[in-house]
């Protein structure tokens, strides 16, 4: 019943900058959370930076000071601004909500994901 479409995602050489959003929509009556999370071949998920509707954010140490996460819960949207990225950030980049609709029922959901590639 939610949908997340991630965009943005790109090809971007070392010390660049790269700006990925995620738009939700379906049957939401409110965000509780939203956040990004990414995935390089071979690895595990990771988390990259969530933000509360209330407006606190965290930061995987990797990224902290060169990424900075957004929302606007109006809209339903979040944003990732990505500065001076690294080839270690190489990954997919996945958006991820937790979602609370007009019945009270809270679930869980992913983006299908947007490529970002860094170049040495």
């Amino acid at each position: 019943q939610v949908q997340l479409v991630e965009s943005g995602g790109g090809f971007v050489q070392a010390g660049g900058s790269l700006r990925v959003s995620c738009a939700a929509s379906g049957s939401i009556f409110s965000i509780n959370a939203m956040g990004w999370y990414r995935q390089a071949p071979g690895k595990q998920r990771e988390l990259v930076a969530t933000v509360t509707s209330g407006g606190r954010t965290n930061y995987a140490d990797s990224v902290k000071g060169r990424f900075t996460i957004s929302r606007d819960n109006a809209k339903n949207t979040v944003n990732l601004q990505m500065n001076s990225l690294k080839p270690e950030d190489t990954a997919v980049y996945y958006c991820n909500a937790d979602t609370t609709n007009y019945y009270g029922t809270v679930a869980n959901y992913w983006g299908q994901g947007t490529q970002v590639t860094v170049s040495s």
